[in-house]
């Protein structure tokens, strides 16, 4: 049974798990839309949908005080002041008066060389 375990462990460690999350979530916000294995798309949506949510935060903060700690907040999760400029300017404030959901997955075949099942995460 897994109970209390809330993510899938993706066969790798914590430090490259994290990583490659982040590394995934900032193709999603510069591109808009990644192509990966259907187990990574789902965790990265789980952390997608919480950066976005950080930069909604951002947006509808009254104070300039509020405003740059939720900027600071995305990022130390994200990582890249390029990448947490582009979500606080261009993508949340489309996502203000959405209440979560940000994300699809489409699933998109299996990958030729070990028929691991592809996905496309894209933002809504």
């Amino acid at each position: 049974m897994r109970h209390l375990n809330d993510h899938r462990k993706l066969n790798v460690t914590t430090k490259h798990r994290r990583a490659m999350l982040r590394n995934l979530v900032r193709g999603l916000i510069e591109h808009g839309s990644i192509t990966t294995t259907l187990p990574k798309a789902k965790e990265a949506r789980r952390f997608g949908e919480r950066c976005i949510t950080i930069g909604k935060k951002a947006v509808l903060a009254g104070d300039a005080a509020s405003k740059l700690h939720y900027t600071r907040l995305a990022l130390s999760e994200i990582g890249d002041p390029r990448i947490v400029q582009q979500l606080v300017d261009d993508i949340a404030p489309k996502y203000k008066d959405r209440q979560g959901g940000y994300t699809r997955i489409y699933k998109a075949g299996f990958r030729l060389g070990d028929r691991s099942p592809k996905a496309i995460l894209q933002l809504v």
